[in-house]
């Protein structure tokens, strides 16, 4: 009898494990109606990373951040180009935003993907 409420007790753990950890890379998992999209998301926040990691280079180098020209400019990255998403970036000495603004025609697709100085990505 022991046994046998040790065993439901565990299955429960693992059902309820299993449901949270779907829930949660459901919201992880980049939006869109077809894969392409889903593949350009996914690009666009490796691309924002890593300038993002350019601007803390950067900023570790000379106390401010700087404009997307300026990162280009003195060679601290390429900024790649990708079809429906265009990069822009607002600085200041001290606060960096890095901005994808998507201009394709899936409805789906996050419009906005930002990225701070605290290498925090908001999906909007």
């Amino acid at each position: 009898m022991g046994r046998s409420i040790g065993f439901l007790a565990l299955a429960l753990v693992v059902v309820i494990g299993g449901y949270l950890y779907t829930r949660q890379t459901q919201s992880v998992i980049s939006t869109g109606s077809n894969p392409e999209t889903t593949v350009d998301v996914t690009a666009v926040r490796n691309d924002l990373i890593a300038i993002a990691k350019a601007e803390r280079n950067y900023w570790a180098s000379n106390a401010k951040y700087v404009s997307l020209d300026e990162l280009r400019f003195t060679g601290h990255i390429q900024i790649p180009t990708r079809a429906h998403y265009s990069y822009s970036a607002e600085t200041a000495e001290t606060t960096f935003k890095i901005i994808a603004t998507y201009s394709g025609t899936d409805p789906q697709a996050p419009k906005r993907i930002t990225i701070d100085e605290t290498m925090a990505i908001t999906v909007e």
